[in-house]
């Protein structure tokens, strides 16, 4: 093969690298300063509000935060297309365990001892020198993906004027006694030294093996006797002080045949001692209600602390309703800093108080005095030693393992211990009838996430625990005494410097303000800060007031844009950030956060596992981006199942197939339009300017009529489905458009745009497409930004440009086309009976290629008639007044459209899906199966027309059964095809002349394709050359000599032998080509 193209003009690149053309678009936007043009241009409009999740800055993006900015970034661009103020600012997270997770690991910290030994001030050093680590590489990921977002004005929760609004919005709080300190049993993370949220302990659960162990628990009057108890947590038993049965349930004391020994539980649960009771050898001595076991006293399990808690009524027989009769004993062991339920019930028992109970667990789970004999271990390794001792002492008569499902802390991956510790609440059970009226008020999208996840969440919401034993945060502006009997909390620095004389307070950390003391308002002495910091998450829950450092600053500006019009994040969020927005917005202003949400759901590797880097079972983002384009990753992201809140598997070749089915065609569809444009200057000496009074006007214009038609009826739909929110039915939409545009309006108009109809129908169809796509790059801005900017760059120079002396506004906005507003729907346009028209054409002609696949005839190949069979008269003549349509795309001489079944022998039957129907008719269903192959096409066809039918005996409808039409006659020329609607017949039968003509299409195509290698454009003129070099039955010869007119005519050019070659043409490129089993070497030269 020989490729020599020496001198060619070319419009538009034969080939496109998508990501090459989006680092274009990029460096465009970076000498446009486009996204802060954008927001000048919209000065004065309507706001529409956003508030973005603050990410952490300690790791670097992933593709569910690439998700949820592209989410967000749609929205956000389409709202400022449609006449909107948006301001978008950046937030980060700055605060919390995340960081000090990472500082713990680098310096070795174990505990509070380690920190306080290093200085609470170099430690937050340490966190404040990491928390922007990836900053940067977060800026050139978001914008890479095409994000336009604030950076330069992005908020920061360390910063003091956000932490001056966090005081504020806690201070509320405490003037409305919405907040108290107690000890509550809470998850408790050992990794992190400090609790956590409850909804924060169930982001990580793990399926773990434990312990399965049954303890007795001996009477003090009765040591023959003992209580039997079930735990999985053995690491509690040493804190024991109460074993607890429901009142209204039956206990059995039953003597076992095997020890000898006398044990009491519950009888529906005998069944966890004894694995067969059949077999089981014991006998039962007396029954007992729980209510009568209330109050007996056991022995100790063990003594560590009896001392202290003996005199108070430990270690004896408690009563509540909580103990379950579906697994154990029936009987439950009770360590009151460790269970909620435990706490509860001894509490109430009166055997410990708020501040006296048993707690030998450190904040790094170690196990302490007094349990001397297990102290200094971690709690889970405990386990082991307290079991053996219990089995050597006899106390322990079943030992086992199950799986079950853990929680661990989702910052460390340790294992969670719901342990009692004092901290700060805010009062949130009380308003859950409030929250889930403010629930109703807001759009979630998808909406089951609204109606059940999230209501059921705060239909049962519970105090939040907002206080963290760390250091690295938001301290919480409680100053106190040391017996809490006087407190002062403070809402801003301004006040903090007026109650302790303090001046020039710059900084909120707890290096710069745990040393500030207030006097006492009683006198008595000074009043010292609380050591806690917030939980990050009431941070998060506090940005719409803070990033705006509200009350203090933009006080108009927030309240006039409160709540958001949208947030976005992932299904994650559900008991994060979105329930700590609507809590605080509930309480500060009884009203919700925000008026609409899109919930993603959660991106999974390809394996349905969760993204691991050290699995490296997903591609790096980056190759992704350079390989396909931010464009395709956006529709790729956004036209799967998370954006309805379900799960994707993130797949490669899925993006890669975005390129080829979706961005190649509609480039394809721009270059062909740029290709005709340079033509019609070739051939016609016309220098295109787009025209809006040609589009729509030639004189076979149906096609246009319909593609302007379909253009404003999505235009409609997108305004319509954007309003709502629904991105998951809009870009489908978006992607049937393009193809549509391509495969159909392009495809079916090749000869009108090339003007073979005359130059005047040529530039109405020309304009008519630049219409469309100059519109399209309008509707497809949001979310193709790279490409939608590329195309209307290059389609714009066909544009008059406004003058900037009439119309600056106008002038400005033509620079981008994220300038410039969506497309409004063009009344004028719309046409139904064209849209209807259209519709059935293709309906007929993708039956065409149906039978064209099933009897593997290519389209070159003409063929006779098609016919095709409908009842109703409208239908056909719809199909009639684009008979040509239908006869080029099928490629059929002839078109037969009739209602005349009979004569094309045309017979009905009727089939079931028999699994529907098997439901429905249950012992019915073999009569109907068998009665439907007697059933005649007679009645078949009546049934259609009525829509009932009676089958042995049973009336069945037209929800029942499936109609089908097709050809009964005995011609094998005949292939039949229908769907729902519609029956065509393809006369298939060879012809030796039409034969002749397919091989003639054959040859062009191979000169079109060597056309395209070589890379030509239409505006390239080329002699065309041939020699043959195998023939058999010399057909190639003969359809060369016999369609030679054909050939010349489709390609403007006659194929000559090669040796009418002159001496001077220079070579473009050569090529041996193959067609039907003939071969010829096909030459391209210079004229």
């Amino acid at each position: 093969m020989e490729h020599l193209l020496t001198s060619a003009t070319t419009t538009t690149p034969t080939a496109i690298n998508f990501p090459t053309e989006e680092h274009k678009i990029l460096a465009l936007w970076e000498e446009l300063d486009a996204f802060h043009t954008s927001l000048k241009l919209s000065e004065g409009r309507p706001v529409f509000s956003f508030f973005d999740g603050p990410p952490f800055a300690t790791g670097l993006p992933h593709y569910g935060h690439l998700l949820a900015g592209t989410i967000k970034d749609i929205v956000t661009r389409y709202a400022h297309n449609t006449g909107h103020y948006v301001e978008r600012r950046f937030g980060w997270d700055c605060h919390g365990l995340p960081v000090e997770h990472e500082i713990d690991k680098k310096l070795g910290i174990k505990g509070r001892d380690d920190v306080m030994a290093m200085g609470i001030d170099k430690y937050n050093a340490a966190c404040r020198e990491i928390v922007m680590r990836y900053s940067s590489e977060w800026e050139t990921t978001v914008a890479r993906m095409g994000r336009w977002i604030d950076f330069k004005n992005d908020y920061k929760t360390l910063n003091p004027d956000f932490m001056e609004s966090v005081w504020w919005v806690f201070k509320q709080l405490v003037d409305k006694d919405q907040v108290y300190r107690g000890y509550r049993v809470m998850p408790f993370s050992t990794g992190c030294s400090t609790p956590v949220a409850n909804f924060e302990a169930s982001q990580n659960y793990k399926d773990v093996n434990d312990p399965s162990v049954i303890v007795t628990f001996p009477l003090v009057n009765d040591p023959d006797t003992a209580f039997l108890a079930w735990t999985t947590t053995p690491w509690t038993l040493p804190s024991n002080l109460a074993v607890c049965v429901n009142p209204t349930f039956e206990y059995v004391k039953i003597k076992d045949h095997e020890t000898g020994s006398h044990y009491i539980l519950l009888e529906k649960r005998l069944d966890a001692i004894y694995k067969d009771l059949k077999k089981a050898k014991f006998t039962v001595v007396d029954r007992y209600l729980g209510s009568d076991l209330k109050g007996i006293e056991y022995v100790p399990l063990f003594d560590y602390f009896a001392a202290e808690f003996a005199p108070r009524g430990a270690f004896r027989v408690v009563v509540d309703s909580y103990v379950t009769d579906d697994s154990g004993t029936g009987i439950v062991h009770q360590a009151p800093a460790f269970g909620e339920d435990d706490h509860r019930v001894c509490l109430a028992a009166g055997i410990i108080t708020e501040e006296l109970l048993p707690c030998p667990v450190d904040d790094v789970g170690r196990m302490t005095e007094p349990v001397s004999d297990y102290a200094g271990q971690y709690f889970k390794d405990a386990d082991k030693g307290i079991q053996k001792d219990l089995k050597a002492r006899k106390r322990l008569i079943r030992q086992s393992t199950f799986t079950h499902s853990y929680p661990f802390c989702w910052r460390s991956d340790t294992p969670l211990m719901y342990r009692a510790v004092p901290s700060w609440f805010i009062r949130v059970a009380h308003l859950r009838e409030r929250l889930c009226a403010n629930n109703n008020q807001s759009r979630w999208v998808p909406q089951f996430v609204q109606e059940k996840r999230f209501h059921n969440w705060l239909a049962n919401a519970r105090d939040w625990n907002v206080s963290r034993n760390r250091y690295w945060g938001t301290p919480i502006p409680l100053w106190v005494n040391e017996d809490f009997s006087e407190m002062v909390c403070v809402g801003s620095v301004a006040e903090l410097q007026a109650l302790s004389g303090v001046d020039n307070i710059t900084d909120l950390h707890r290096d710069s303000i745990d040393h500030i003391t207030i006097p006492a308002p009683s006198g008595n002495g000074v009043l010292r800060r609380v050591e806690e910091v917030f939980d990050c998450w009431f941070e998060s829950g506090s940005m719409p007031y803070a990033q705006q450092h509200y009350p203090f600053e933009n006080k108009e500006k927030f309240e006039a844009s409160f709540p958001a019009n949208f947030i976005a994040e992932g299904i994650d969020q559900t008991r994060g950030w979105f329930y700590t927005l609507m809590v605080l917005s509930t309480h500060l202003f009884d009203k919700p956060p925000f008026q609409n949400l899109i919930v993603n759901g959660l991106v999974l590797a390809g394996d349905g596992k969760k993204m691991s880097k050290r699995l490296k079972n997903y591609p790096d983002p980056t190759h992704i981006l350079e390989t396909y384009g931010a464009d395709a990753l956006r529709l790729y992201l956004i036209n799967s199942p998370v954006v309805r809140g379900e799960f994707l598997l993130f797949k490669e070749e899925g993006v890669r197939e975005i390129v080829s089915r979706v961005l190649l065609p509609w480039h394809n569809s721009f270059k062909f339009l740029m290709n005709q444009i340079a033509l019609v200057k070739q051939e016609h000496a016309v220098d295109f300017t787009f025209d809006p009074s040609l589009v729509g006007t030639g004189a076979n214009n149906v096609m246009d009529k319909w593609v302007l038609a379909s253009l404003q009826s999505l235009v409609g739909y997108v305004r319509t489905e954007m309003s709502e929110y629904r991105l998951y039915t809009v870009v489908p939409r978006l992607l049937q458009f393009i193809d549509q545009l391509t495969n159909m309006y392009v495809r079916y108009n090749r000869r009108r745009l090339k003007c073979e109809g005359g130059l005047e129908d040529g530039l109405a169809a020309i304009n008519t497409l630049f219409e469309v796509l100059l519109s399209l790059s309008k509707v497809m801005a949001p979310f193709t930004p790279f490409m939608a900017e590329s195309l209307y760059q290059q389609l714009k120079a066909f544009v008059p440009a406004p003058d900037a002396a009439v119309d600056a506004q106008a002038a400005a906005e033509f620079a981008s086309v994220h300038f410039q507003m969506f497309p409004e729907v063009k009344d004028q346009y719309f046409d139904t009976v064209i849209e209807r028209r259209v519709a059935r054409m293709q309906a007929v002609i993708e039956l065409g290629r149906v039978v064209r696949d099933r009897r593997t005839i290519g389209l070159k190949t003409p063929l006779r008639e098609l016919v095709v069979l409908h009842a109703d008269p409208e239908y056909l003549a719809d199909v009639q007044s684009l008979e040509q349509f239908v006869r080029d795309e099928l490629n059929v001489r002839a078109l037969t459209l009739t209602s005349d079944e009979d004569k094309y022998h045309v017979a009905y039957r009727a089939e079931a899906d028999f699994k529907v129907l098997g439901i429905k008719l249950r012992k019915d269903m073999p009569k109907v199966k068998n009665g439907l192959a007697k059933v005649s096409s007679a009645q078949v066809k009546e049934f259609a027309r009525t829509g009932a039918i009676t089958v042995e005996g049973i009336a069945l409808s037209a929800d029942d059964l499936k109609v089908i039409r097709y050809y009964a006659g005995t011609s094998a020329d005949w292939e039949a095809a229908n769907d729902k609607d519609v029956l065509i017949l393809m006369d298939v039968g060879k012809d030796e002349a039409l034969e002749q003509e397919a091989l003639a299409r054959e040859v062009i195509n191979r000169v079109q394709r060597l056309r395209k290698k070589a890379g030509l454009v239409p505006t390239d003129v080329v002699d065309y050359l041939y020699k043959i070099t195998e023939d058999p039955n010399a057909q190639l010869a003969t359809v060369l000599s016999t369609q030679a007119d054909f050939i010349a005519k489709t390609l403007k050019k006659t194929l000559l032998p090669s040796f009418q070659r002159g001496a001077a043409q220079k070579l473009v490129m050569e090529e041996e080509q193959e067609a039907n089993g003939s071969k010829f070497m096909l030459t391209l030269v210079w004229p």
